[in-house]
């Protein structure tokens, strides 16, 4: 095999198994750029998947406050929350796929962000 090549099967681990794929791949196989590519994508589709319900939770919250509308839009905007996460599966599944092929190209809106992390060494 040679030595250059990307090792699709760990950055493929680094979707699948999300925390546990991250941290070996930013433990164990620093020096392979494919992989920590793949494993920064990924690692930003949970972070987007945990942190999209906290933003809505937040949001809601503070519009129950408001008199007779304000539940109503809350409740609305659960929608939101849900397309957010229609979007990271299929995005989730094009990064798997590239992975799988052996590309190092970012994911739809999420991989321009995973390229600014700056893992290590």
């Amino acid at each position: 095999m040679n030595v250059n090549a990307p090792k699709r099967h760990i950055a493929l681990i680094a979707y699948l198994v999300p925390i546990f794929g991250w941290l070996y791949v930013f433990l164990f196989q620093r020096e392979d750029k494919f992989a920590v590519y793949h494993a920064k994508q990924s690692m930003i589709l949970a972070v987007t998947a945990v942190a999209a319900p906290v933003v809505w939770a937040v949001v809601a919250w503070l519009l129950v406050w408001v008199p007779l509308v304000g539940p109503a839009i809350a409740a609305a905007l659960f929608a939101l929350v849900l397309l957010v996460y229609m979007f990271l599966v299929a995005t989730w599944v094009v990064g798997m796929t590239y992975a799988l092929r052996a590309k190092m190209k970012p994911v739809p809106v999420f991989g321009g962000w995973a390229e600014r992390i700056s893992i290590g060494s």
